[in-house]
């Protein structure tokens, strides 16, 4: 690499085998957070203009599609982390020919990715609904919310694999920029089309699509200027072998994502038979964890670039020292914000909904799930740290496991307990995922770590 290039990579990216690992995470994690927490911002609003702007019937109806949206794009989001550490392990290895071709795969099954899902999608929607026992009072917006959504999947995919890209090489301002633009773009845009024009809950769809467009274009054109991963012709040849070892690395992933959102897509059924009410409240609910898990997933995505890029270079002591830091930021937020979560489920059900009923259910879900965050939060970290090394497979138990608590617990003890037992689930899944994970870890980087030093060791002798 000549001086150029490399001063060129170096405002570009992050290497984070190099430096005080503190340093280095918080100065990624803090734009990745405003990132993320924008999203979960403009969701959020998207959440509340629909409530206010067209009731609880409308938030039922696009808070039912949540489960089955996550199902959906959490399968694309976990591949485009699988397919993120790979890359994020050649830029570690400092290999850029092999970087570059791992980069060229990406886009082509990136493309085949977004075509196949979006169509998938747009075909089975109405039966998924009916699967989930959807009430017929909100059929027709989940339909027509769902349909303008999962249409324009391809935009959604195109930012989650530009941005997992971004950050593998330790670029967390760009996806910032892209959403910053995008949450202002979608706000006013929610408001103009249910406040204004009044066109129901397909304007919150109109607005959440034209916004990921933004922010896909945005991630596009920094990552064409990124000179190590500037491509030729040569990089999309021959590369059979890649798309296997991209999909090795994703697909376990990806379905450990999807295979969380069935158990989501249960609870979900048993929370639909139970009527709008309870679809209403649980919609609240599921807004408040994503966007009180939100810090600590982010320290996670911190997490596994950090790990790859360290996995990559074998600089396993860098890697205990920035699950260390992680879980230091996991820790702190779940002081801060599973307090607000125990203290403050009123004021937080009253945000969202109107109906007493629903947020008499809101302020018994909340404080149980605060009082237990911390396994979640610490669950983020560590699933992160193994999937960063390339280590696929038990973060996909965990992923099963997490479907089998969830539905086990809301099965056996929704009908004795009522809508408490969705939070009871919840705690559950997240209880035995950090355990098994924390295992993972273990065996990762600890007896690994202790493999390598004495294969190294025995070589210099």
């Amino acid at each position: 690499m000549n001086v150029k290039t490399e001063g060129t990579v170096k405002k570009q990216t992050i290497d984070f085998t190099k430096g005080d690992p503190l340093k280095l995470i918080l100065n990624f994690f803090w734009p990745l957070l405003m990132t993320s927490m924008l999203q979960q911002f403009y969701n959020f609003a998207d959440t509340w203009i629909v409530g206010k702007g067209l009731g609880d019937n409308s938030l039922a109806a696009v808070g039912n599609m949540g489960s089955l949206f996550f199902l959906i794009v959490g399968f694309s989001f976990g591949l485009s982390n699988g397919f993120g550490v790979l890359i994020a392990q050649s830029y570690g290895a400092k290999d850029m020919e092999k970087l570059k071709h791992r980069y060229a795969a990406v886009i082509e099954l990136g493309i085949l990715l977004a075509v196949v899902l979006s169509v998938i999608s747009v075909v089975f929607l109405p039966v998924a609904l009916r699967l989930m026992r959807t009430d017929e009072l909100i059929i027709k917006d989940s339909l027509t919310y769902g349909y303008i959504v999962f249409g324009g999947l391809s935009a959604g995919i195109c930012y989650n694999i530009s941005a997992s890209v971004l950050r593998a090489l330790g670029d967390s301002r760009t996806p910032l920029k892209a959403i910053i633009i995008s949450s202002i773009l979608n706000i006013s845009l929610d408001g103009f089309f249910i406040f204004i024009i009044h066109t129901g809950v397909e304007g919150a769809a109109l607005a959440t699509l034209c916004s990921q467009i933004i922010s896909s274009v945005i991630c596009i054109r920094s990552l064409r200027k990124i000179s190590v991963i500037r491509l030729e012709r040569k990089h999309y040849k021959n590369e059979g072998r890649v798309y296997l070892e991209l999909l090795k690395n994703g697909i376990p992933m990806a379905f450990m994502n999807s295979i969380t959102a069935v158990g989501c897509m249960v609870v979900q059924y048993f929370v639909n038979g139970f009527g709008v009410v309870y679809t209403a409240a649980y919609a609240a609910c599921s807004k408040y964890l994503n966007l009180f898990m939100n810090p600590a997933a982010t320290a996670g995505s911190a997490m596994s670039a950090y790990t790859s890029q360290n996995y990559g270079a074998g600089e396993y002591k860098r890697i205990k020292e920035g699950l260390f830091v992680c879980l230091g930021i996991a820790t702190v937020t779940y002081l801060v914000l599973g307090s607000v979560m125990v203290f403050a489920p009123e004021q937080l059900g009253r945000l969202l909904l109107s109906g007493e009923e629903q947020i008499a259910l809101v302020k018994d879900f909340l404080p149980r799930c605060g009082v237990m965050l911390i396994f979640v939060d610490s669950l983020f970290v560590v699933r992160n740290g193994v999937q960063g090394m390339g280590k696929p497979m038990l973060p996909l138990l965990s992923g099963i496991l997490e479907m089998f608590l969830r539905i086990a617990v809301v099965s056996y003890f929704i009908g004795r307990l009522g809508f408490i037992a969705t939070a009871y689930a919840e705690i559950a899944a997240w209880v035995g995922a950090f355990l098994l994970n924390a295992y993972a870890l273990y065996i990762n980087l600890v007896v690994d770590s202790t493999k390598t030093l004495k294969i190294k060791q025995s070589a210099k002798i």
